[in-house]
């Protein structure tokens, strides 16, 4: 395989826990992320979605967001909560992390710079969510000419139709540039590399 990097999107502890924006499928996938970072943690990037301090803090649109999810701003979620769950947390380092404030973590350029620097051009994604942060993820992966594996048992999100819907969308509509595999299929393919 070439040289690949394992992105997993967003496992923190304010979608783990209980708050407004937890996603309780993530437990489920927490066995393929283990695996999957107990592997090759150093082929492991963490991406950290990072809310603002106010809604006022906010640029354009994500104020009224922010406004909506007051209560997930710095002002009132609790610090902690926005690192990465304790299962994930322990292989920081060698693992690396990136913080992000929008749903795509490719806005600011430090993680395609870190690729590039690495001489990375495949991506396995995991993580969540699937419809949203996932996504974002995937569809700039590929805008930035990466091979994007998308492993299909290793994301979550917290609607389910959603979910089915861009496993499929992202399956069929940029089959060249992205592939569905599972995490065990995945490892095998790493391994026989």
């Amino acid at each position: 395989m070439a040289e690949w990097r394992h992105i997993c999107v967003d496992v923190q502890r304010m979608f783990a826990e209980d708050t407004p924006w937890q996603v309780p499928w993530l437990m489920k996938i927490t066995p393929q992320l283990e695996e999957l970072v107990g592997r090759a943690p150093e082929k492991t990037i963490f991406t950290r979605f990072i809310p603002p301090k106010r809604a006022e803090d906010a640029p354009g649109a994500w104020r009224s967001y922010y406004e909506k999810w007051r209560v997930m701003t710095g002002e009132m979620l609790a610090p902690e909560m926005l690192e990465l769950v304790p299962a994930m947390a322990r292989h920081t380092p060698p693992a690396r992390s990136f913080a992000k404030t929008t749903f795509s973590p490719w806005l600011g350029g430090e993680l395609n710079a870190h690729l590039q620097e690495t001489r990375v051009d495949t991506l396995a994604i995991s993580g969540g969510e699937t419809d949203v942060c996932v996504l974002a993820t995937v569809l700039g992966a590929i805008d930035l000419g990466y091979h994007v594996i998308l492993l299909t048992d290793a994301v979550c999100s917290g609607a389910d139709e959603t979910h089915d819907a861009s496993i499929k969308l992202l399956g069929d509509r940029f089959s060249v540039q992205l592939r569905l595999m599972t995490t065990e299929d995945f490892l095998d393919m790493d391994a026989e590399a």
